[in-house]
């Protein structure tokens, strides 16, 4: 089946010098091998990891916990950037005032080239110390005996958002006042089921943001956005590339 066209509307607004908010989930990684968690592969060890991923799971069996994130951590060292991940860094390059918001931990787009990145659920690659609060980045592959443990002996987390905690104070707020501000968003791989990060887009609805949403399969999302591309990320986005490069060497 052939991918959806861009609109003209859209080609002229993605050859604009106005901020461009993209917003990612999932589905992007998902091209480059790494589980989505919510297809039919979305299991661990025949766990779901809404029970693995919580609080209460660190607190009842923090091995366990550990086990889950050190076998996320060697699949994404082990994972490349595809075109989706640097179709957004050539985006980025071409029209600086671009923003780039994402659901996912796995470093792909930092990897990719994209500098403009807000993390709204965190890193696989940095921890926390749960009794002083301090995080920093690990890139180890190997984190030796777990859990892993501070220099003060507490133990350390993944400095993820977990089931049931509340996203980072300042990376909402750097996410929704650049929704607010765009006149162009385009969410990209995300089921659009994750709250408060599935709310972005229909702030930038109300701003009067025309929003387009790049997905293979429908979403809750799909009756609202102002334009629906049906494709996978990896073929849409270089498209869409293309059109912002042309912007911006016609202009150079």
């Amino acid at each position: 089946m052939r991918d959806a066209e861009p609109s003209p509307r859209l080609a002229a607004l993605l050859r604009e010098r106005e901020p461009l908010l993209i917003l990612t989930g999932a589905g992007v990684s998902a091209e480059s091998g790494l589980r989505t968690f919510r297809g039919p592969d979305g299991l661990w060890e025949g766990k779901d990891p809404a029970e693995v991923a919580t609080p209460e799971a660190f607190r009842d069996d923090p091995v366990e916990v550990w086990r889950f994130y050190a076998a996320r951590r060697k699949a994404a060292a082990a994972a490349a950037p595809n075109a989706a991940h640097l179709a957004i860094a050539a985006m980025e390059s071409a029209r600086p005032a671009t923003m780039v918001v994402t659901q996912n931990v796995d470093g792909l787009h930092e990897r990719a080239g994209t500098k403009q990145l807000v993390r709204l659920h965190g890193s696989l690659w940095r921890v926390r110390c749960v009794v002083e609060g301090r995080e920093w980045e690990d890139h180890r592959e190997d984190l030796g005996s777990l859990p892993p443990r501070c220099e003060c002996g507490s133990l350390l987390r993944p400095a993820v958002v977990w089931f049931g905690e509340a996203l980072p104070h300042e990376a909402w707020g750097k996410a929704a006042a650049a929704a607010r501000r765009a006149p162009l968003v385009l969410v990209v791989g995300t089921s659009s089921l994750v709250r408060p990060a599935a709310d972005l887009q229909e702030i930038a609805l109300r701003a009067g943001a025309y929003v387009v949403e790049v997905n293979p399969e429908a979403t809750p999302f799909s009756g609202l956005a102002s334009e629906r591309l049906a494709g996978r990320a990896g073929s849409v986005l270089p498209r869409l590339a293309s059109l912002v490069r042309g912007r911006a060497e016609a202009t150079a």
